[in-house]
């Protein structure tokens, strides 16, 4: 029980703000191996202790606002998926073996179910329920590392899925080599049993990025408003626009800007023609002579929704992309009555609801396709690849982190960030209302910045990349297949294993009927 504790603690630690990566190694090595012989419930309980563990270190962030509930109630809840896929880890240590002996099976076969079957275990988490969470993807765990490049060719899924072969492979070698028959030292033939492990790990750290092809420049302002844009902060309507305001009047005469990009949440005011703040768009958009992409939100019929825009002078909204994955609890409340009954004062803060977005993540700039997220989407691929195949040429992502001031949050947003550039092999611009924005080009490297709980806009010439990556083009069948793989060989493993302990049972029943029988009289 100690050691998955432990284990959570260490693999969180892999993640920013430590970002000490190797330990992502360490923290799933002491996970596995706390798997290892036991009871299905012995399983679950390993690894929900390993979730909970995980999960109250790395969202704690959570309760910076809200307090203690939504923090207790998210960890909890999304290590019960842990705890099932620690059942499924726990079979496969018991059930591989017997189907596949030998010791290249050990080294190689029993690895690759295990990381598949924690690739579904994630799967899963992303997806479900009201459509998942996959912020704690181990692959965000190597967004400073020299793994990192592997994304734009195996995703997400495929880097954590060798990160889990590679520990679960160097476990198997040393059980393995402990063995009774097996060798106390490391000998030539032994050694042997390590080439597909260190094979992977040269790939995976020398191969270099996808590249995808150069397409000139654009020159974007960003702004950082450092306003009062959280959720309980005092404020007046149109405070975070004159914060926004005032962060981009240094920027204003300047005739080298091609787009102006504000953060969520950046238009706390009405753009409706003739109001104020339409009025100050303008202005703001003719001084620079460049449009401005901008986030508020919108109401449609009896809907609402997290909306970015593109504002052009004289003509107001001219696109708009509604955010795609509004955040459970935090911008609206599934199962509103259920939940009500447990928490109503909790409940009852979120009063609004947003819908989720059907538009394209992608706005025409005009000789430049830019790619959308707000905020969490960053975190579904779905987003990311969609813009990519719809001709982004760049992202401009925005957030508003000001509910989480002082966490590890916005630093962990970063990472997605990162990764996203890599993955796709375009530059990121990823601005926050209150901090820390970046420029990150398409290898990861950080170009520009903002510091957090500062005001302050940046003016940056990023490049613009055509082309697409094989993470892009295979997109969610990386984590289709690695997840469907694991389940289906846990599944034939039971199969061969039930009808192998069936067959045994025949050939070890008494005999009686093949005795001859003794002669009445």
């Amino acid at each position: 029980m100690l050691v998955a504790v432990l284990a959570g603690f260490l693999t969180d630690a892999a993640y920013p703000e430590l970002a000490i990566w190797p330990l992502v190694f360490v923290g799933v090595a002491l996970a596995l191996l706390a798997q290892i012989g036991r009871s299905v419930g012995g399983a679950f309980l390993i690894g929900y202790t390993y979730g909970v563990s995980f999960y109250l270190v790395h969202v704690e962030w959570t309760s910076r606002y809200l307090g203690p509930v939504p923090w207790l109630a998210l960890s909890l809840f999304e290590a019960l998926f842990v705890g099932v896929g620690g059942i499924a880890i726990t079979l496969a240590y018991r059930w591989v073996p017997r189907v596949w002996p030998g010791r290249w099976a050990r080294l190689t076969a029993l690895p690759a179910v295990v990381a598949a079957l924690w690739i579904a275990k994630e799967t899963v988490i992303g997806n479900f329920p009201y459509g998942g969470f996959p912020w704690a993807r181990l692959a965000v765990s190597q967004s400073q590392s020299p793994f990192a490049e592997a994304v734009s060719w195996i995703g997400f899924a495929g880097l954590g899925f060798a990160i889990v072969w590679v520990t679960a492979s160097a476990i198997e070698w040393v059980r393995v080599s402990a063995e009774p028959g097996g060798p106390l030292l490391p000998r030539p033939r032994a050694l042997v049993g390590l080439v597909p492990l260190a094979a992977v790990l040269v790939v995976a750290g020398v191969v270099p990025a996808w590249q995808t092809a150069p397409q000139g420049s654009l020159t974007v302002a960003s702004a950082q408003g450092n306003g009062p844009a959280g959720y309980f902060d005092v404020r007046s309507t149109g405070d975070v626009l004159r914060t926004q305001v005032d962060a981009t009047e240094p920027l204003l005469g300047r005739d080298d800007i091609d787009v102006l990009l504000w953060p969520e949440g950046s238009v706390d005011d009405s753009v409706n023609p003739g109001t104020s703040a339409a009025r100050t768009l303008d202005r703001i958009t003719a001084a620079l002579d460049a449009p401005l992409i901008a986030n508020t939100v919108t109401v449609r019929g009896d809907e609402y929704f997290n909306t970015s825009f593109l504002w052009r002078t004289g003509e107001g909204i001219t696109q708009t992309y509604d955010k795609r994955h509004p955040v459970p609890f935090g911008e609206y409340i599934p199962d509103r009555d259920f939940y009500m009954f447990f928490a109503p004062d909790l409940i009852g803060l979120v009063q609004r609801g947003y819908s989720p977005g059907t538009n394209p993540p992608v706005f025409d700039l005009g000789e430049t396709i830019a790619g959308l997220a707000i905020c969490f989407d960053v975190i579904y691929d779905e987003v990311i690849h969609e813009a990519a195949r719809d001709g982004a040429e760049v992202y401009l992502l925005q957030t508003n982190n000001a509910d989480f001031r002082g966490t590890d949050e916005n630093q962990q947003q970063l990472a997605f960030a990162r990764l996203r550039a890599i993955e796709t092999g375009r530059w990121v611009v990823n601005l926050s209302t209150v901090g820390r924005s970046q420029v990150i080009d398409a290898s990861g490297r950080t170009v520009d910045a903002i510091p957090a709980d500062q005001p302050g806009a940046m003016v940056t010439t990023v490049g613009l990349r055509t082309g697409l990556t094989p993470s892009v083009v295979v997109g969610g069948w990386i984590d289709g297949a690695i997840s469907v793989g694991g389940l289906a060989a846990l599944a034939v493993a039971f199969v061969l294993v039930r009808r192998r302990r069936a067959a045994d049972a025949v050939a070890s029943s008494p005999e009686d009927a093949n005795r001859p029988v003794p002669a009445e009289g």
